[in-house]
């Protein structure tokens, strides 16, 4: 098989791109540009592109498919290319789709959690030596990439976004699925370029479980009330809601609380206790006992940019997360104060994404950060222009978070330079961003924070 990729680079894209090679298709790809960690993966298996652009003669009727990604425009010169030649052009969740047909499909979908999800069930039967196909939005530790494609797996598990497939392709990525076996975390309003309204963002999450064929499991989180709704229009599929796992802390781990004892756990958080009750739930319809998933849960550390640990000290963390919605903003700062309630909390957030900057979505900010004891909000000007969004001002994104005592920063050195001031002693600071907070060295900077004298 010949398949050539339209913006490789991504994080989806090169992952698939890699697990095709694998596979051993015969694989090419452009891109404009192209960022780490793809681009060094890339380079190692000798797919990364000889020179960055769009370079239509690439597409020739030689070409099993075409793989369109998100990066790439609708008047892309390939894309349009491949039009042209008639060519089969797939969004790469269609062409996962493809490629498991003859599987059983495992969707792991919501507003938050997913990810985390799908690395628990990955993380379980990965350990009980199962053999399994899978794609998953982050690095897992003990996988080499965040897809795999075989013929032989019988079983894919797919985190399911609900994000468009493509520029040509405007359905939600998780419609192409069709799952026989599926989980919803919750829904809380996100991607308002997509969904301009809170119905027509849960309208796509109904359209999901229409999607699913009729006797096909679903577990969902009980606590969210429009699941709740929703839910109660699929009555030709079995659905078995879950809830918060049984637990107790002891100086500072979580244990569950199960019939055969109680199991340390290395994660934490209410959102996480509710996460393993629902992998649990889909592990046992993959065949897993309550007995093989408790055996295996307690060494699951987490997925990268999940309340991922950067540094420590005997006193004090420093915690990376992905977070960057309001729910997911609340759960995180939840977590970690509830986890470490003798610390001092300094919470920082990056406002990165489309939906984050639109002035109509800010208010649904309020309070998300009202737990911490030192809350900080960063952006930048230059990103809502390149985004075409209306103009932000420091103060309107302040009032929006509806807490006093909310730091506002646009210049990421002016925020470098406060946490620099911060003592860490019995202090824990908690990194949340989809980005990077434009170029810092994350890493570096935690480590720096926390040796300084």
């Amino acid at each position: 098989m010949r398949v050539h990729f339209i913006a490789i680079g991504g994080a989806a894209m090169h992952n698939l791109a890699l697990a095709l090679r694998k596979k051993g298709f015969y694989i090419t790809g452009s891109d404009d540009e192209i960022f780490e960690p793809s681009r060094s993966r890339l380079s190692a298996e000798g797919l990364l592109p000889e020179q960055f652009g769009w370079y239509p003669d690439r597409i020739t009727r030689g070409l099993d498919a075409v793989i369109l990604g998100m990066h790439a425009r609708k008047d892309n010169p390939e894309l349009l290319k491949a039009q042209e030649l008639g060519l089969k052009i797939y969004s790469y969740p269609e062409y996962i789709y493809e490629q498991s047909l003859h599987k059983i499909r495992v969707v792991i979908g919501g507003s938050h959690g997913k990810t985390t999800i799908t690395s628990m069930v990955m993380h379980v039967l990965s350990r009980l030596g199962m053999d399994f196909d899978y794609m998953v939005g982050s690095q897992v530790d003990g996988f080499e990439t965040m897809v795999r494609l075989t013929e032989e797996a019988p079983v894919i598990i797919l985190e399911g976004d609900e994000y468009l497939s493509s520029p040509i392709d405007l359905r939600s990525k998780f419609l192409w699925y069709k799952p026989q076996i599926a989980l919803l975390t919750g829904i809380a309003w996100d991607h308002i370029n997509v969904f301009p309204t809170w119905e027509s963002y849960v309208e796509t999450f109904n359209k999901f479980l229409t999607s699913m064929p009729s006797g096909a499991y679903l577990t969902y989180f009980e606590e969210d009330e429009t699941l709740n709704l929703i839910t109660k229009q699929h009555q030709d599929k079995i659905i078995e809601p879950y809830s918060t796992h049984p637990n107790l802390l002891k100086d500072g781990v979580s244990f569950l609380n199960t019939q055969n004892g109680e199991v340390p756990l290395k994660v934490f958080g209410e959102h996480n206790l509710q996460n393993i009750s629902g992998a649990l739930n889909i592990c046992k319809q993959i065949g897993i006992s309550d007995q093989e998933f408790y055996a295996t849960i307690g060494s699951f550390k987490g997925a990268a940019k999940r309340l991922q640990t950067i540094a420590e000290t005997d006193s004090s963390r420093v915690f990376l997360d992905f977070a960057h919605s309001p729910s997911k903003l609340k759960a995180t700062t939840k977590a970690v104060k509830d986890q470490f309630t003798n610390r001092k909390l300094v919470a920082c957030m990056e406002l990165h994404t489309f939906s984050s900057l639109k002035k109509v979505f800010l208010p649904q900010y309020a309070h998300s950060m009202d737990v911490a004891d030192v809350a900080v909000v960063y952006f930048n000007p230059h990103t809502v222009e390149h985004k075409k969004l209306e103009p932000v001002s420091e103060q309107e994104v302040f009032d929006a978070f509806e807490n006093p005592k909310l730091k506002v920063y646009t210049d990421a050195s002016k925020i470098v330079e406060f946490l620099k001031t911060v003592e860490y002693k019995n202090c824990n600071l908690l990194l949340m961003t989809s980005g990077n907070f434009d170029g810092v060295d994350l890493k570096g900077l935690a480590k720096e924070l926390l040796i300084k004298k």
